[in-house]
């Protein structure tokens, strides 16, 4: 699965997986793939440097990258605490009735929330650039838009590639204007994040808006047939997220996560701002209905919202509350049906990618 971008990045399979797990990102790169650390989670510098070090410990040489998430909008001189004080006191309330009617039990005395939506302020994100440039990373991912031109030029300046998230050829167009090095077209099926654009439609759309930018299909792709063809709609690569969550180098923390997933159908996520504010697909739960519920507050914008629900997610995830339990995860959780290992996902992947090519020129008459 060889492209001009892999053959760039000196990786065997045009492959990209974003994961927020060390162990998983580590091994899609030495499966020949690209693994990128996902950031957000890391609100403290030291623990982004223990983990990067931790990779390149185990990548065995092979490239890798980390996604960051600096929103487009910049907000200037303003706390966390500040920003949770704008937070209504009827919306605290709707959370505690919600947990109240779930039986979901408090914390641990002095116990913090393990889950806090923070790598949206654009200081946590500069911080985990000041500690990732330290390291060879290949390439720097931004969930939220462009990067600022002055971390697009200070990773250039350390021959590291610049991507970004679009879910539109008009976004795809502005990174382009902005600099940037890679376009990540992700589509509607996609966890997470997301737009309103299939990944069928937008990538071929992406494509030609940014011709001759490098362009990674994602959403809704979990299978070697699924990468040949968003090859063949022009793309240079896929961006997989979803299908490492099942993989036995995944840490969820939760047997009781990992059982719902694998149990989940493609009609089993819903897109919904109940997690951050904007809207991001996730396994249909309790907790997505109440908040997509009319007769509901509603949620809040981000980053309201993230710290709104952070400790309730944290109290949901420690006790394993099985009507609220949910995850981002793109319909591609469909196909997430074994526990396997980030190897044999790839074992998979080309296997399934070395059909469709060998059925393709059966129909082309070259088989």
């Amino acid at each position: 699965m060889q492209t001009d971008l892999s053959r760039k990045l000196g990786i065997e399979h045009a492959i990209f997986g974003f994961t927020p797990f060390p162990a998983v990102a580590a091994a899609i790169s030495r499966a020949g793939g690209f693994g990128v650390l996902g950031a957000v989670r890391y609100t403290a510098p030291d623990e982004l440097a223990r983990d990067l070090d931790w990779m390149q410990e185990h990548v065995d040489d092979r490239p890798y990258g980390l996604d960051v998430v600096m929103p487009a909008k910049k907000v200037e001189g303003v706390s966390e605490a500040e920003v949770e004080a704008m937070i209504p006191e009827g919306h605290r309330q709707f959370v505690k009735d919600t947990l109240g009617k779930y039986g979901v039990p408090e914390l641990a005395e002095g116990e913090a929330s393990g889950w806090r939506i923070t790598g949206w302020m654009e200081q946590v994100a500069r911080n985990q650039l000041d500690v990732a440039f330290d390291y060879p990373i290949k390439l720097l991912a931004n969930a939220l838009g462009s990067p600022p031109a002055d971390v697009i030029q200070r990773a250039h300046d350390n021959d590291v590639l610049v991507a970004a998230l679009a879910g539109s050829a008009r976004h795809a167009r502005k990174h382009a204007e902005a600099g940037i090095d890679i376009v990540v077209a992700q589509g509607y099926e996609a966890g997470g994040h997301t737009g309103e654009i299939a990944s069928m439609v937008l990538t071929p759309e992406a494509v030609e808006a940014v011709a001759p930018l490098p362009v990674l299909a994602a959403g809704g792709i979990g299978s070697g047939e699924q990468i040949a063809a968003a090859f063949a709609l022009g793309a240079q690569g896929v961006w997989l997220g979803s299908l490492w969550l099942t993989t036995t180098e995944a840490d969820l923390h939760s047997q009781a996560l990992t059982a719902k997933l694998l149990a989940a159908g493609s009609g089993d996520t819903v897109r919904s701002r109940a997690l951050t504010g904007k809207p991001a697909r996730q396994l249909r739960t309790e907790w997505t209905e109440a908040w997509d519920d009319p007769d509901g507050p509603g949620t809040l914008p981000m980053p309201l919202q993230g710290l709104l629900v952070a400790e309730a997610v944290s109290r949901i995830q420690k006790h394993e509350v099985q009507a609220l339990l949910g995850t981002p995860v793109g319909q591609i959780v469909g196909r997430m049906n074994s526990e396997r290992s980030v190897q044999a996902v790839f074992d998979d992947l080309t296997r399934g990618f070395e059909r469709a090519i060998d059925r393709v020129n059966r129909i082309a008459g070259r088989g």
